[in-house]
């Protein structure tokens, strides 16, 4: 089954370099992150949930010209406090010089060398780069500055352009200080031909470190907002996908489809790949295998919602419902809703919409909310009626 992937690697890929215009399949955003890079500028690239950020940016470093760029892909997620930053950051660098082993490891020496790195490689033959470094925290606060100016010598000795991309960006806020943040927005204002991409999964939290004026990074970066993709984009991709493999849909079920997942790459594909896998071939989709899909999605999702749902106040499930129920465009806050959902006054609701906001259940649009999984969204509604 390849016409529609399961949820999981590839699927973004697929999607934003194989079929959709490349001035519209991934928002504009490849040409605005392609000038960032090129200009050597500090971007935040945020979204909700799922919409392919990571990929999207892994697309165009592979795109950059190897003569001319060194790009160092940096994933924090594992990372808890400065020391662990240091080992993700130093390893990150390193496998960006070379797919070499030798020259991954004379890079990681050179550079990294009072951190111990260790060379291996896994089972496709590709190095992995480890570090025997176990820091005070203290003595770690004293090497992040080393470590932030090595892509600046890079660039200097190379004559290469720099981009280094820091992925789950909000696990520095649990290092339980700012102290990796200040030290980044002093030393990246002062870096020469070093372009800076950070990213991450929750937004709420990205948006706090980097739109609050009280953080160290607030306005060090360029707001590169990731949405939702447009019907008329989606229409030819999904369309001849299912016709590759002999099978039919047609346009008013696909703009149904979109409807329900409001255009997200994520949910719109888990949708096709549920109704794809159980259409036969030369057979085309009906109303009903549509509902029935739909169905089956829903119950697989079952254990995890109902799971979800019992983690909720009485209040939060009464908000969650009047998203599902209400047009998307709701005021939320407004006296009609609050009196609507029992939800007890204006402040009430905003307490309430902020606790889901930083579990990411629910996202801003507008002056709105929107329920971040659609399928979850769905599934309220269908027991709210």
């Amino acid at each position: 089954m390849r016409d529609f992937p399961p949820p999981g690697n590839g699927r973004w890929e697929r999607l934003h370099s194989a079929t959709l215009p490349a001035e519209h399949g991934d928002f504009g955003q490849s040409a605005d992150l392609a000038r960032a890079i090129s200009n050597s500028l500090r971007a935040f690239l945020y979204s909700e949930r799922m919409m392919g950020k990571t990929s999207l940016v892994l697309r165009v470093l592979r795109g950059l010209d190897p003569a001319k760029y060194l790009a160092a892909y940096i994933d924090l997620w594992a990372t808890d406090d400065e020391g662990s930053f240091i080992t993700a950051t130093a390893r990150g660098i390193s496998l960006a010089t070379s797919s070499d082993a030798a020259r991954v490891l004379e890079t990681a020496k050179r550079f990294f060398s009072r951190f111990a790195p260790k060379i291996s490689l896994d089972e496709d033959g590709k190095p992995v780069v480890s570090f025997d470094y176990n820091p005070t925290r203290e003595q770690a606060k004293q090497n992040i500055e080393e470590i932030l100016a090595v892509p600046q010598r890079i660039a200097k000795e190379t004559g290469k352009k720099v981009v280094v991309v820091f992925d789950e960006m909000q696990r520095i806020l649990e290092y339980g200080d700012d102290h990796v943040e200040r030290l980044l927005r002093s030393i990246i204002q002062t870096q020469k031909n070093v372009a800076y991409i950070f990213l991450g999964s929750q937004k709420h939290s990205l948006q706090e470190m980097l739109l609050n004026s009280k953080r160290p990074l607030y306005s060090a970066a360029e707001h590169l907002p990731v949405g939702p993709i447009e019907l008329k984009h989606w229409l030819p991709f999904i369309r001849q996908k299912f016709e590759a493999s002999g099978k039919h849909i047609d346009d008013t079920l696909i703009a149904k489809i979109c409807g329900i997942t409001e255009g997200h790459p994520f949910h719109t594909q888990h949708i096709c790949h549920v109704i794809w896998e159980k259409l036969s071939p030369g057979e085309a989709v009906t109303e009903a295998q549509l509902k029935a899909g739909m169905q089956v999605l829903m119950a697989r999702e079952e254990r995890t919602y109902s799971t979800l749902w019992e983690t909720l106040t009485v209040h939060q499930r009464r908000f969650l419902r009047g998203l599902a129920l209400e047009n998307k465009t709701v005021a939320a806050y407004s006296a009609a809703f609050v009196n609507k959902y029992q939800l007890g006054n204006p402040s009430a609701s905003q307490r309430i919409s902020g606790a889901l906001l930083k579990r990411d259940i629910i996202d801003r649009e507008g002056r709105s909310f929107v329920i971040s999984d659609r399928i979850f969204r769905l599934w309220i509604r269908e027991r709210s009626e």
